[in-house]
């Protein structure tokens, strides 16, 4: 009988995939679900065949360099891939596969979740019953802003905006604008009346909320900066369901603070797990734990499109989701 290819995954993944994994691989599992450190990765690349890693996995030049390397492909249990060094992988010889379009529909729904509760304070909201401050009904209380009708700007306009301005369109009659440096083709735009800007500041200074959707990485790292923020109106939000370093998170915060935007909704962060203290103390961002795509459906999806892309390559077929 043919040895099965050793697999290891660094996180605990959803039971359904791991059952997968374990019918399909001789797969290493994360059973503790604690992160593992630079040198667990060294050693699992040592180990494997293939490396599972998340988007919490920092995959290095060093860890892919390692001597005695053994895997020959990244599974990414993710879209985004920054957090692989993609350019160590390929001078490696090393595939490198991801999980798109899976998980569209879900982070953008969290996106419109994340606008709703910045726009409506439902965060704020919660906090105020939860902490039994809540003295009943009265027209001046915690008054927000009206959602319907106005107009959203996205920055970047891949699968998970087109997704967030179809439901910002169609669901709440929104104007959509957008600007990114790979447009769509001009029917996709049309679909939900999009307009295209000729800059990210001329998308900022014309839309009461900001939606982000590009990729993480040098080329966007700080994109929205003190110079940026400070071009948005008074009264617009600012949400992020992209990556974290996309953001100065230092300028945001002052930004709110002094009341140069009105507030922002959160699920990625610099640096996580921490979230500035800063940010996490203002009653105009509403913080989420990365949870883009956090449901059942999206995860398991997510899973098993990795082990797609493992069987193929197992398979010598080429696997469907190869970034190099």
């Amino acid at each position: 009988m043919q040895k099965k290819p050793k697999v290891i995954v660094t996180r605990r993944w959803p039971e359904p995939v791991e059952q997968r994994l374990l019918a399909s691989f001789d797969a290493e599992l994360n059973t503790a679900d604690e992160p593992m450190p630079a040198s667990a990765l060294q050693s699992a690349m040592q180990a494997a065949d293939a490396l599972c890693p998340t988007v919490s996995d920092k995959i290095t030049e060093q860890i892919i360099d390692v001597e005695g390397a053994r895997a020959k492909i990244i599974g990414n249990y993710g879209v985004g891939f920054n957090h692989i060094d993609i350019d160590a992988a390929k001078d490696a010889g090393i595939v490198v596969t991801n999980t798109p379009e899976v998980l569209t529909d879900c982070t953008a729904d969290l996106a419109m979740t994340l606008l709703l509760m910045a726009a409506r304070r439902a965060g704020e909201g919660e906090r105020h019953v939860r902490h039994d401050e809540w003295t009943g009904w009265r027209p001046t209380h915690m008054m927000g802003t009206k959602v319907t009708g106005k107009t959203l700007g996205l920055i970047g306009f891949g699968r998970i905006a087109g997704a967030m301005a179809h439901k910002a369109h169609f669901g709440f009659g929104m104007r959509i604008l957008f600007h990114d440096p790979y447009p769509p083709a001009v029917e996709v735009a049309n679909k939900f009346g999009a307009i295209q800007c000729d800059s990210v500041e001329d998308v900022l200074r014309r839309s009461d909320f900001v939606s982000l959707h590009c990729p993480g990485g040098n080329e966007t790292y700080h994109l929205l900066n003190a110079e940026r923020i400070g071009e948005m109106q008074p009264h617009a939000f600012l949400i992020n369901t992209a990556r974290g370093d996309v953001v100065d998170q230092v300028a945001l915060e002052q930004a709110l603070r002094k009341g140069h935007i009105a507030g922002a909704g959160l699920d990625v962060y610099e640096g996580e797990p921490a979230v500035p203290k800063g940010l996490r103390e203002l009653e105009n961002v509403v913080v989420l734990p990365h949870l883009g795509s956090a449901t059942m459906e999206t995860r398991v999806a997510m899973g098993m499109r990795v082990v797609d892309n493992l069987e193929a390559y197992f398979a010598d077929r080429a696997p469907r989701d190869r970034i190099v």
